[in-house]
């Protein structure tokens, strides 16, 4: 392979035809259905699917079939079949990636918006672009790259989904589906995961569970004048307290239950050790604290692991509060607080979230009316052993094209499709991996992709599906 050809070809395609199609993208609120409920009647969705695919025809990919899958009353899906260009047709790599976006989110900076593109430098700011419109282009170039150079490559499947950022909920159907025509993949590759920095490839090791919902405490029929009832009726804001005392310590944030803990595997433990290394302060630096702000631990590895293999417990909206300059003196007849616990790699979700319910609504304080509402519980999931061959050629790659090794870690985040992925194909290699580093804050304010970082990943992406030819073609490519 002809790494420096590999790298000028996919560094022209980005600046003449990627970057442009990201800007127009990232000007379509197409946001997924949790967030547009009328995205069928907005049309956005479907404006995204014409422009991706209106590119897609245009690249000359030897061997390619596109197909635009719409099941009724679900969100539409991009899938894309490559015949393998070598003499092996019995092995798959598949690739994925989405294209729904996350809503806009308050605290974008002076001059930049969600729906309006800004390219600054090396950066392209703008909802969705790092997260995750780059993945369907950064995977068909990888492949135009090898065949621009006559480099064999096995039979390769694209999958581009349209409700990610809601839990993949119409996924499942998708795959049931197709699952005649996908096959069964033995090299995953996923583009929408994260990167400790920027100077090298990241793969990720693991993803973090996610249950959560909405706890209310209702002591009033109406709201009655704190001088006349406090004191008497209890604050439905202090029972809240209370309940979420049973589940976590306030000065600490740690979880208190063990139902929501697991024994971290020795080799994650080994890889948080060697990816602090890499990042050293930047564990907890790369996030936007205030001047005098600390960290919940000094130690980095500790951060990685927090963040990747322990349970912690964020608090995402509220009702019952006026605002402040509505609030009269008034005791409030109820509060509600949406709760959102991210859970081990491993941990069972669907056994956690039944623990949470009964932490938080058995024998209520004062015997006031307590409810919780569940919204979601989707398990994590923890990468398959990494083979020999996928583990050297993820570093001959970052060595290549970033001039460091690879770094392997698992992430805070969750993505469904993992999961169900490695359930239905549990032989299975892996590469998870994306361009969400320092700062690119996917999913707030200010989110941008790291063009640098989308280039050099692209030809890594491309250098790994070649190897994986060459793995599993006898005689060899």
């Amino acid at each position: 392979m002809k790494t420096g050809e590999i790298q000028s070809f996919c560094d022209q395609v980005w600046e003449t035809s990627i970057i442009p199609e990201l800007t127009n993208y990232i000007r379509i609120p197409n946001k997924s259905p949790a967030f547009d409920p009328e995205w069928q009647k907005n049309g956005y969705m479907d404006k995204v699917v014409e422009q991706f695919v209106s590119w897609c025809k245009n690249q000359n990919i030897r061997g390619m079939e596109l197909e635009v899958v719409r099941l009724p009353e679900r969100t539409p899906l991009l899938y894309i079949e490559i015949a393998a260009q070598s003499s092996d047709n019995n092995h798959t790599v598949l690739l994925y990636g989405h294209l729904d976006k996350q809503p806009e989110m308050s605290g974008w900076r002076e001059g930049l918006d969600p729906w309006s593109p800004v390219l600054e430098s090396d950066r392209l700011y703008g909802r969705g672009g790092a997260d995750d419109g780059y993945a369907l282009f950064a995977s068909l170039l990888a492949i135009k790259a090898l065949q621009e150079q006559n480099i064999p490559h096995a039979r390769c499947v694209i999958i581009i989904e349209a409700c990610e950022e809601s839990g993949s909920y119409d996924l499942p159907f998708y795959i049931d589906h197709l699952s005649d025509r996908t096959g069964i993949p033995d090299l995953i590759i996923c583009l929408d995961s994260g990167c400790g920095n920027y100077d090298q490839l990241w793969s990720t090791t693991s993803l973090r569970g996610l249950i959560g919902g909405t706890l209310k405490v209702d002591v009033l029929n109406e709201g009655i004048h704190s001088g006349d009832a406090s004191g008497i009726v209890p604050s439905s804001f202090r029972i809240i307290r209370q309940l979420l005392d049973r589940l976590e310590d306030s000065t600490t944030g740690k979880i208190l239950d063990d139902a929501f803990y697991v024994d971290i595997p020795t080799k994650r433990i080994e890889q948080a050790q060697r990816a602090a290394e890499m990042m050293g302060d930047d564990v907890f630096k790369r996030f936007p604290m205030k001047t005098d702000m600390q960290a919940m631990n000094t130690d980095p590895v500790e951060l990685i692991l927090n963040r990747s293999w322990r349970p912690a417990l964020s608090y995402i909206g509220i009702d019952g509060l006026p605002s402040i300059e509505s609030a009269g003196n008034v005791l409030r007849p109820s509060t509600s607080i949406k709760l959102s616990m991210r859970l081990p790699p491993t941990c069972d979700a669907d056994q956690a979230s039944k623990k949470l319910v009964e932490l938080l609504v058995n024998n209520p304080p004062y015997s006031s009316e307590v409810s919780f509402t569940p919204d979601w519980a989707a398990s994590g999931w923890m990468a398959p052993e990494v083979a020999p061959w996928l583990e050297q050629a993820m570093d001959n790659a970052s060595t290549n094209y970033f001039n460091l090794p690879a770094v392997s870690m698992g992430e805070g985040w969750s993505i469904p499709f993992m999961g169900m992925l490695g359930e239905k194909f549990p032989e299975a290699q892996f590469l998870i991996t994306g361009v969400l580093g320092p700062g690119s804050n996917a999913h707030g304010p200010n989110e941008f992709l790291h063009i640098p970082t989308a280039k050099k990943l692209t030809c890594c992406v491309a250098e790994i599906i070649a190897e994986h030819c060459m793995q599993n073609r006898k005689p060899p490519c």
